[in-house]
């Protein structure tokens, strides 16, 4: 028998620890796991829930019953500023992400080919280059410096043009923008501005492209001859979007995570071979999607001993999933030896991340060869004096102030 709802709560998003989920996602996890939540703004019904369970998450991102439609999902965190009216339109096309199948899935075949084990394995030694090249010009700075600016944000700029074939002073200028558009707590103003720019720059590099088509991504892309230009422009703002807001951040908040736990990075250092299993456990305990994923339910679905009642939206969250005790053991622990790789990092079911492997190649390439090279890093402020990046749709820190030698 249903019971009935304890409580009304809200998308926790304040962090006391700079690692771990707010508090109430525990509670709520073991006490309402499927918790009723009462949405701002929705095409649809303004009740919804909120899920904590690893399973229940799990389940729902593989039910056919539950969609990812942009005209029909509530939004998880409600602008700060008035919306009068909300009556959101479908992706354009080539915007895959939030389309379901067989319109995702078209899309989505047309890229998978790019992402394969078998394509970043053969990718890595190229990687691997743009990190040495990036540590030796960290190398020549003065410390202290910021971690993110003069180490991270090269890596990913220039992986990002070597991958997309996007010119490397366009990448700069789109992460300014999307750096925006990607906050929860942009005015009015910002929003329409930066999200003018983006979209402005985007259509000019992709037009070039068809004009002079290279061999990168985007260019094969566009030799296929399937695609226009606005459908090349969504792909290419979702994919170029993910990069720089996704991998800096976690490359970034990993090293944070490493710093403060230092027997956790001397096991690394003395086992190398580890470094694998430290990244899953590192995108497990860090789960930088803090505000989760969005579904809505296509008919009346029961799940948990709750009733999704069609037209309502969920949001599953992920970092919760991921610190269940249920899936993992001792979870609130950062422990480079577990095997985590059941962890919802990179979403699950038909759209976990198509950039998942070359995330996770940038990761360890990353961490490894920075403290190899580096092998005294550490903060130069206090931990507590590291900015936090938790209003904005992924996790963060806002810049890493470091020092050595």
């Amino acid at each position: 028998m249903e019971t009935q709802p304890k409580s009304i709560p809200v998308i926790p998003t304040t962090r006391t620890c700079p690692f771990d989920p707010d508090a109430e996602y525990k509670r709520l996890r073991e006490e309402d796991p499927i918790s009723p939540i009462t949405f701002d703004i929705s095409p649809g019904p303004k009740e919804g829930w909120l899920v904590t369970k690893h399973a229940d998450i799990r389940a729902i991102m593989t039910d056919s019953r539950f969609s990812h439609r942009a005209e029909l999902l509530a939004l998880a965190t409600t602008p700060p500023f008035d919306v009068p009216s909300y009556d959101p339109e479908p992706s354009g096309p080539g915007s895959f992400v939030r389309m379901d199948a067989p319109e995702h899935t078209h899309y989505r075949r047309l890229l998978t080919g790019f992402f394969t084990v078998r394509r970043i394995q053969e990718y890595e030694p190229t990687l691997a280059g743009i990190i040495d090249q990036c540590l030796d010009e960290l190398a020549e700075l003065e410390p202290p410096v910021d971690l993110l600016k003069a180490f991270v944000q090269k890596v990913v700029y220039r992986s990002v043009n070597s991958v997309m074939g996007v010119p490397a002073e366009d990448v700069a200028e789109l992460d300014e923008h999307f750096s925006v558009i990607m906050r929860i707590d942009y005015t009015l103003e910002e929003f329409i501005h930066h999200n003018t720019l983006l979209n402005e720059t985007l259509a000019r590099v992709v037009k070039n492209l068809f004009e002079n088509p290279n061999d990168k991504l985007l260019g094969k892309l566009i030799a296929t001859g399937e695609l226009t230009e606005e459908e090349v422009t969504n792909i290419a703002w979702i994919t170029i979007g993910g990069a720089l807001d996704t991998t800096p951040n976690m490359l970034t908040l990993g090293t944070f995570a490493f710093l403060e736990h230092p027997d956790q990075l001397a096991k690394v250092k003395a086992d190398p071979e580890l470094m694998e299993r430290a990244v899953e456990e590192m995108l497990r305990y860090l789960t930088i999607s803090h505000l989760g994923a969005t579904r809505v339910a296509l008919e009346d679905v029961e799940i948990g001993g709750r009733t999704i009642k069609k037209g309502q939206s969920v949001v599953l969250s992920l970092p919760s999933g991921n610190r269940d005790p249920d899936q993992f053991e001792d979870p609130e622990t950062f422990d480079v030896t577990r095997p985590a790789r059941r962890h919802m990092a990179f979403g699950f079911g038909i759209h976990q991340c198509l950039g998942q492997h070359l995330a996770r190649a940038t990761l360890r390439l990353g961490y490894q060869k920075l403290f190899d090279r580096f092998p005294d890093l550490r903060l130069a402020v206090p931990a507590d004096q590291v900015p936090l990046r938790d209003k904005a749709m992924h996790y963060g820190v806002y810049e890493l102030p470091v020092t050595w030698g």
